[in-house]
């Protein structure tokens, strides 16, 4: 283990330090050093020598390979608690351990208290604010975490106005494919740097437990065959080979690290059914598992009653280190619940309500409780649809606290009896349990919202944005306004005597035709809803209809089926509805990300010539929870979330240009019209499928086997080497600059002098504009960068299965080709003014013209800037086109963060102030007028900003905490971490 001190690098840039936010330290993880009673050896021997179990009763080390490297560290790890020892006080709140006694004799373990502490105020706290208390008691030894910061934990009432800052102990970090690859790659390159600053690169290990799901991508190349599981699957080897093998040297290089081999299913859906603990019970010290993701969506395990968001892969890479996390103490909107859903409503059609509610409200840096006597309606899935969607509704978590749903859940997903009671019971005598048989205390909450869930209706969103919700029985006239409208995100400027057009075109020897609203592509995709039984079965049992009716999806509909883990499979199969889902062509094309995240693949060429040559506004519906545009696919500019079964249903009538009560789907075998409610099944319908389909011994036998991989990963063979070897020819993983000229010396705060405006941007502004995404464009930047190492266009692959290498990365940063700029005066796609010459460059060439004239550039901006998925390219991307510096009305949560962990300053507009109404065009050059001693810095202090045509405007600062201050101010988070390493 490590220890890593903080305070020397803060002393060295702050006059004082404050003892609740200054005295922070990267920390053994291990929960058993909180309490002095055991003897810093003991615990590091009784660590390394011992096998902690998972809350489903399986080895976490596994694969065994591990074991004998991390017996090899006990010496290194004994030294270092023993510095601890010497250097930390007891816990404070070590009188308030407390043994958790078994029904049968015997305890579970010893756990801090929380009734111990006699306090009233932690009755009324929201359950997902006692979770971030019970970790800071936990870990506080007035140094790492201090008293003062567990009181403004217990007074959050009062407190989380104030925007306190707080340290966090996440119990576990959690990657995926795409965001695990670039951390392996930056921690690969942590040891580099140690090497040549003369540290010792073995300390660069994840401290906390690190789940890695290999997530691949799977490219809906092959779709309608029964073989398109293997096919793609051998696909994703042939093109992601170099990645996988990258990642499984990972697995056996860093020690604490678990790496879940590809096809075992969505990274979401794998923690929930799988990885989720609920409740640690590690080494007899029993604690809640909480744990930060390096995807957005890391938020569906709230749905479980574990507290998870997503933070940026820069945030989850400090926290693996074992640093804990700073955050700004939240505001919780308690959201009641009651009633029951109606026949016919789905749980899509409730998130996508809940979406657009909270979306409304404002809850971006929040989190959102959800409580009442609706709760017992909703299965434990439901609620992790609702969770999953926190992003789309800009919260930082939706949180379901644990009640008996949750409880069956897990016994339902195959953890023990024995497990599940030790979780209850924990929860129960902390208060950390809700039993709506038992009287409710009133929690305290900073907001109220209430939804009666009888009132929620079908709906889909779109056809740009997840919260722009429409009602089903308003989509004809919806979409008419959107053709009518001007371009935004209702709208596509469709003149009226074009919106008739019909595009005759011959598909493998076939007539056929496409109109605006046509639907090109329908999938059935994404861990929002493939974790649910219900819809899934639903849409099932919508394709058994139709084809027992004689409906038939038309050739040209580019349809799959991408379920979140093998469980799927089985209940599709067990239910006999999955051979009517392949009959409709919804064939199962592999267990990973794929048209939510732009994997959809190429069209059949006719299909996309008919929609080009005729500008025909193409649809593509998905069950996904990400329909930006330009992220599905070029050619569909209309894109629509929906329900599985109305994923099915639209992919039956053709078109989302149809009103689904007045009008047919089509024609059956008897010459009858056919319309939605014919194929529709009923509630009961659904839950008799449930109940005869999903099965306890389905979620056993796929979880068993799942760390033993598949023949294609086995095989791969990876070097022993704890330092990787880079391959300077590969396209896929290189070494990327970001310590090539690191000194020991921190670079200091700096402000901007003489920028030029790079890109300006009006609002919503998402990390998919930012961040390479999706297909790489044949003309783009990246594309030649390709090309020009003997890469075929075939074999170009996504940007996201290229993360690892930061060449093509830089080159696809604002590649996104809806990207609208105002330098462009509203002309969309890729490029960008280069002030200095007026040439229209793409922006990564632009940027680099910037770059080798040694001249900084900054980004303009409107509201929600970053908002979307956490993407660290979103953040490193720009700090490699040489971006010093962002301006915007208000930025998403993750990305601010992100950008401050890449040294990027983020300056917010005054309240009411904007780049128009400062009549700043962006061909100015802009001074940011930032103190040069990082003492003389403040979170949240203002700004001067001037251009070189005289204009001044005063901005806020936003770094948010102290830890964010020292990031910046050596020049990111990274480089803080290796500094304070070596020091030790």
């Amino acid at each position: 283990m490590m220890y890593i001190t903080t305070s020397s690098v803060l002393r060295s840039t702050r006059s004082k330090v404050s003892s609740s936010s200054l005295s922070r330290t990267f920390s053994n993880h291990h929960p058993s050093s909180i309490s002095r009673s055991h003897s810093s050896a003991a615990a590091a021997r009784s660590f390394c020598s011992s096998v902690p179990r998972w809350s489903h009763r399986l080895d976490w080390r596994s694969p065994a390979t591990l074991r004998p490297q991390i017996r090899a560290f006990a010496p290194f790890i004994e030294r270092f608690h023993r510095k601890i020892a010497t250097m930390a006080n007891e816990n404070p709140f070590k009188g308030n351990l407390t043994s958790l006694p078994k029904p049968s004799g015997g305890e579970f373990g010893k756990f801090y208290s929380l009734p111990s502490l006699n306090d009233p105020r932690i009755d009324k706290l929201p359950y997902s604010i006692k979770i971030l208390l019970e970790s800071a008691i936990r870990n506080c030894d007035n140094f790492q975490v201090t008293k003062e910061d567990v009181e403004k934990i217990i007074d959050w009432e009062n407190s989380y106005t104030k925007q306190v800052e707080i340290p966090f102990k996440p119990a576990r970090v959690l990657l995926q494919d795409f965001t695990g690859v670039p951390a392996v790659v930056d921690l690969a390159c942590m040891r580099d740097a140690m090497n040549k600053l003369g540290g010792d690169s073995n300390k660069i290990n994840p401290l906390v437990p690190v789940d890695l799901v290999v997530d691949h991508s799977v490219q809906v190349d092959v779709a309608r065959s029964e073989n398109a599981v293997q096919a793609n699957m051998e696909l994703e080897f042939q093109r992601n080979k170099e990645r996988f093998a990258f990642l499984k040297w990972g697995s056996t290089a860093f020690r604490n690290m678990l790496v879940v081999p590809p096809g075992s299913g969505i990274v979401h859906q794998v923690n929930l059914e799988y990885l989720g603990r609920v409740v640690f019970n590690n080494e007899g010290l029993l604690y809640p598992d909480s744990v930060v993701g390096t995807d957005s969506h890391t938020t569906m395990i709230d749905g479980l009653g574990v507290a998870g968001w997503g933070v940026g892969g820069i945030e989850a890479e400090a926290a693996m280190l074992g640093q804990p996390m700073s955050m700004v103490l939240p505001g919780v909107v308690g959201f009641k619940l009651s009633g029951k859903l109606q026949d016919g409503v789905t749980a899509t059609d409730l998130v996508l309500t809940v979406t657009q509610i909270l979306r409304k409200h404002g809850v971006v840096g929040k989190f959102v409780e959800f409580y009442g006597d609706g709760m017992g309606k909703l299965s434990l899935a439901d609620r992790a649809t609702i969770a999953n969607m926190s992003p789309e509704y800009g919260a930082t978590m939706g949180f379901f606290p644990v009640d008996h749903v949750t409880l069956q859940y897990l016994k339902l997903t195959g953890r023990s009896d024995e497990t599940v009671a030790m979780i209850e019971s924990y929860l129960r005598a902390n208060n950390m349990f809700v039993d709506y048989n038992e009287p409710q205390q009133d929690r305290v909450y900073s907001s109220y919202l209430e939804l009666n869930l009888s009132d929620v209706e079908p709906c889909i969103s779109g056809p740009k944005r997840p919260h722009d919700r429409v009602p089903l029985k308003e989509m004809k006239a919806d979409w008419h306004s959107c053709l009518d409208n001007k371009v935004g995100f209702k709208g596509f400027a469709i003149p009226k005597e074009a919106q008739g057009k019909v595009a005759k075109f011959d598909f493998q020897g076939q007539p056929a035709e496409l109109k605006h609203g046509s639907v090109v592509i329908a999938a059935i995709t994404s861990c929002t809803n493939t974790s649910n039984p219900s819809v899934m079965l639903g849409a099932g049992l919508v394709a058994k209809k139709a084809h027992e009716l004689g409906l038939k999806v038309k050739p040209w509909v580019k349809t799959s089926l991408a379920p979140g883990s093998g469980v799927v499979t089985k209940y599709l199969l067990q239910s006999g509805l999955q051979k009517y889902l392949n009959e409709q062509g919804f064939n199962i094309v592999g267990f990973g990300c794929t048209t939510c995240i732009g994997n959809s693949g190429d069209l059949n060429e006719s299909v996309s010539s008919a929609i080009s040559e005729n500008d025909i506004v193409a649809a593509a519906v998905l069950s996904g929870n990400r329909n930006f545009e330009g992220r599905v696919h070029p050619l569909t500019r209309a894109n629509y979330l929906a329900s599985p079964p109305l994923v099915v249903a639209y992919s039956l009538a053709g078109t989302v240009d149809i009103d689904f009560e007045k009008e047919p789907i089509g024609t059956g075998k008897d010459g009858k019209n056919v319309f939605l409610r014919d194929i529709w099944p009923s509630n009961e319908e659904i839950a008799e499928a449930v109940q005869s389909s999903v099965l306890p011994d389905m979620f056993r036998s796929t979880y068993e086997a799942i760390t033993k991989g598949n023949p294609m990963w086995n095989q791969l063979e990876v070097p022993a080497d704890k330092l990787y070897s880079w391959d300077p020819k590969s396209t896929y993983i290189h070494e990327p600059p970001y310590f090539k000229t690191m000194t020991m010396d921190p670079p200091g705060a700096h402000g901007v002098k003489d920028a030029y405006c790079l890109l300006n941007f009006g609002d919503s502004i998402t990390t998919d504009h930012i961040s390479p995404a999706g297909n790489i464009q044949k003309d783009s930047p990246a594309a030649k960068f390709l090309v020009e190492r003997g890469v075929e266009r075939k074999d170009f692959n996504s940007y996201g299965s290229r993360r690892g290498n930061d060449e093509v990365m830089a080159r696809g940063t604002f590649a996104n080709i809806r990207l609208v700029n105002k330098l462009l005066n509203g002309e969309v796609g890729a490029k960008t003014i280069h002030i200095p010459t007026g040439e229209k460059l793409y922006v990564f060439d632009a940027a680099m013209r910037y770059k080798t004239a040694g001249q900084d550039t900054v980004v303009l901006a409107g509201a929600e800037y970053g908002s979307g998925s956490s993407r660290d390219w979103a953040a490193k991307g720009p700090m490699l086109l040489g971006v010093k510096a962002v301006i915007a009305k208000s930025f998403e949560r993750i990305h601010r963060s992100n950008l401050v962990g890449m040294g990027i300053i983020p300056l917010c507009f005054k309240s009411g102030e904007d780049a128009d109404t400062l009549g700043l065009t962006g061909h100015e050059r802009y001074t940011i007028d930032l103190p040069s001693k990082i003492s003389e810095i403040r979170p949240g202090q203002d700004v001067t900003v001037t251009t070189d045509n005289g204009k001044s405007f005063t901005c806020t600062a936003r770094f948010d905490t102290e830890v964010e201050l020292a990031y910046f101010n050596n020049g990111g988070i990274l480089p803080y971490v290796i500094r304070n390493l070596i020091k030790q």
